[in-house]
């Protein structure tokens, strides 16, 4: 990764480029420093061309914000990269350290009480937290799902879906090495809650897939079995223990709760929660 550091009038911005894992936060850690010690105690972050970050590096920023908070300054972050908004959304990062869409309000906020505008949620299959699944019995969809439920494709386009192909796209509520929660809305099945809890009744085997933003790009998979099933007023809620999974992926979920923890504890240090 690369780090530059660009003066203003009266704060400084660090831009960063590249992958920032854990070896760099001491390199974050030291410009920091340097800055503090010459006297600058606000900064701007600019993430636009990280293009990945993880937990010790979103950890290594907030103890870079509680640092700068401390000498009177502020930390804020700019132009983030989608992936690094989307981890750092998720996790919380924003809470303490805000995020802003160009240099020039990034600058504004450090010396003023301006409020970082949200971003529009990303589509349901391209948010970190989607959760792709789809029941192993073939017959078990084409049941609950008629062919008028399955999405019917346009003449010219990709082919409709069938009881072969089709999956659910949930949103991951939590994960650890044993399983996971997810909760699902029906998507544009028709279900209602009591139906889509028939369809994912307990004891029902999933292909799933789902993702590990803080370690690693694209969809880890996996074949778990329901165990719980939660009837709401929007959807299900649902709890899978895996049955299959590779020890690699194994390794990276573990890897992935303990990452978690590490963030929140970080969170609760700096908020003082």
């Amino acid at each position: 990764m690369h780090i530059s550091v660009e003066h203003g009038d009266n704060f400084a911005t660090i831009h960063l480029r590249g992958e920032f894992d854990t070896y760099y936060c001491k390199h974050l850690a030291e410009q920091i420093d340097a800055l503090v010690a010459s006297g600058v105690t606000h900064v701007v972050l600019n993430l636009r061309l990280v293009k990945f970050i993880n937990s010790t590096a979103l950890g290594a920023i907030i103890k870079s914000s509680k640092l700068l908070s401390s000498k009177g300054g502020k930390l804020v972050i700019a132009r983030p990269s989608a992936f690094c908004r989307d981890i750092i959304v998720k996790v919380g990062v924003d809470r303490v350290v805000p995020i802003f869409d160009d240099d020039d309000a990034a600058a504004a906020g450090l010396f003023s009480a301006a409020k970082a505008k949200p971003k529009a949620a990303a589509t349901a299959g391209d948010d970190e937290s989607s959760v792709l699944f789809a029941p192993t019995d073939a017959a078990r969809i084409e049941h609950f799902l008629s062919a008028t439920r399955l999405a019917k494709a346009p003449s010219g386009t990709a082919p409709a879906a069938t009881s072969a192909n089709w999956q659910g796209v949930g949103r991951m509520a939590s994960l650890d090495e044993r399983g996971l929660r997810f909760t699902w809305n029906g998507g544009d099945t028709g279900l209602d809650a009591f139906a889509m809890g028939q369809l994912l009744s307990i004891g029902t085997e999933l292909k799933i897939k789902f993702r590990l933003p803080l370690f690693k790009q694209g969809y880890c998979e996996a074949t778990a079995t329901v165990g719980e099933v939660e009837e709401r007023d929007t959807g299900v809620k649902i709890g899978a223990r895996f049955t299959k999974i590779d020890e690699k992926t194994l390794g990276a979920v573990r890897q992935y709760a303990s990452d978690l923890k590490f963030l929140k504890d970080e969170l609760r240090k700096a908020t003082g929660a």
